[in-house]
């Protein structure tokens, strides 16, 4: 009992063990390893994109503004204090020559203006109508408010430093704030989200394609290898690749190809056998007919009464039936194995049909048949062998006779059929069904179709209970 536990144990490990396999070596298991290493590959892409955007933003923020005397805010908000500082003890007079001064050389295209320690405003560069001349600390407080939050780029600065020298009074700088922007516009952040979102999408659909391309690359190779057929008209094996589900298709396909080519295999011999069978009984057959024959005539011979001449007639019938039954299967072998010696040439059928015909009149006559043979006067060549279109027609005559005697009519005829002449041969029996329930009624129309394909010829079969109309076509 602990040996059978064991055994359990060990198979269910086993099939755990395979189940797992199975999974990792599986498309669903080898995709979730790039969507994990995708997710991986997040804090190492995170700083190559911030060191890109840092690299941007240093270009961007070296690009000249449109004029040059205003590198920045800050950079002109600094020299203006500067130049403050140093007016730090200097006259209205050589206040006023400097600010001109550094109107000329620093800041051009600016306005410039001072107030005093009473408030009178000393100088306007240019002249500024809207200025008060004399500012009230409520005039100074408001105008300060106003320039910090919209207008031109506006710096107030003591003259001489800090607040403690406001004896001097201030000067005041205001610059179009348009002199500081860049030709781009600072879509930092914005950038910097884009950039990394389309670089970890970008490596993502990118690792995609080449996980399903190489699925399709596969696909494709099995659907070629399956619309291959070998020497043998077999499909060809294909190359197995990785143990995934692909792989066990294309093992699946082997396996099946292999199957086939088995089976084909088997069937070749039993067809080889079926055939050395058929051709062996036909020949071990005809020697006791012979024999057979032999005492009937010698039979028929002696003094017998009129009811042993009908059995001996009727015997001898009857072996006719059984040779040309073996006759027909002896064509059918040799038809089926391709061993029947064909010579298509050009010949006038209708004078084959006729002279065919003629051989089978008394036949038909005797058998109380209606013979309805309607053929054109000119010749109608096809490119037939002249032994087998006789037995093909010989093969229809006979199956007329044994099998729709009882519509006690043949018609032999030749119709159009668009632009080319068919030949037609029709009867008024039961019908192929019921023709096809009897004995023997098969393998004489299974030869015509042999024979026919052979020779390029294409039959049809129009069947009902009123008929069978049998008709022929020269592909060529």
């Amino acid at each position: 009992m602990s040996g059978m536990r064991k055994r359990w144990v060990r198979l269910h490990r086993n099939s755990r063990s395979g189940q797992k396999g199975r999974f990792r070596n599986s498309l669903l298991f080898r995709y979730l390893v790039i969507i994990v290493f995708a997710m991986m590959l997040l804090p190492i892409v995170l700083p190559v994109t911030t060191l890109i955007y840092s690299i941007l933003l240093n270009l961007q923020t070296d690009v000249k503004p449109k004029n040059p005397y205003y590198p920045s805010t800050t950079q002109t908000e600094h020299s203006w204090h500067r130049e403050a500082i140093a007016l730090k003890g200097a006259s209205p007079e050589q206040v006023s020559a400097r600010l001109r001064k550094i109107q000329q050389d620093m800041f051009p295209d600016s306005q410039i203006f001072w107030v005093d320690t009473a408030g009178l405003t000393k100088l306007e560069l240019p002249t500024q109508p809207n200025l008060p001349k004399q500012w009230s600390a409520a005039q100074a407080i408001a105008f300060m408010k106003q320039a910090s939050s919209e207008g031109p780029f506006t710096v107030v600065a003591f003259i001489g430093g800090g607040k403690d020298d406001v004896n001097q009074g201030y000067m005041v700088l205001k610059v179009p704030r348009s002199f500081f922007e860049h030709p781009t516009s600072d879509n930092g952040m914005l950038m910097y989200y884009l950039l990394f979102i389309l670089l970890v999408l970008g490596a993502f659909i990118f690792v995609s394609l080449l996980f399903f391309g190489g699925i399709r690359r596969r696909l494709l190779q099995l659907q070629a290898a399956m619309s291959q057929r070998g020497e043998d008209g077999m499909p060809i094996l294909v190359a197995t690749g990785r143990p995934d589900e692909i792989g066990k298709l294309e093992e699946a396909f082997n396996r099946m190809v292999e199957q086939l080519a088995e089976s084909r295999g088997r069937e070749r011999q039993e067809e080889e056998l079926r055939k050395r069978l058929v051709a062996d009984l036909s020949h071990d057959i005809r020697t006791p007919l012979t024999v057979v024959r032999s005492h009937l005539y010698t039979l028929d011979a002696e003094n017998l009464s009129s009811r042993g001449k009908q059995s001996v007639t009727l015997m001898e019938n009857k072996l006719k039936d059984l040779g040309s039954l073996i006759d027909n299967l002896l064509t059918y072998n040799l038809l089926s194995s391709g061993k029947y010696t064909m010579n298509n040439e050009p010949r006038d059928i209708l004078r084959l049909v006729r002279e065919c015909a003629a051989s089978w009149y008394p036949v038909w006559e005797k058998e109380g048949f209606e013979v309805d043979i309607d053929l054109p006067e000119h010749s109608l060549v096809w490119n037939v062998d002249e032994q087998g279109f006789r037995r093909l027609l010989d093969n229809l005559f006979q199956n007329v006779v044994r099998h729709a005697a009882s519509g006690r009519y043949i018609g032999i005829q030749v119709q159009k059929d668009n632009g080319r002449e068919a030949l037609v041969i029709a009867d008024k029996g039961p019908g192929m069904e019921q023709q096809s329930s009897e004995k023997g009624a098969g393998i004489g129309l299974a030869i015509t179709e042999l024979l026919a394909r052979e020779m390029n010829l294409e039959r049809e079969i129009l069947s009902s209970s009123a008929g069978t109309r049998i008709r022929f076509l020269n592909k060529t």
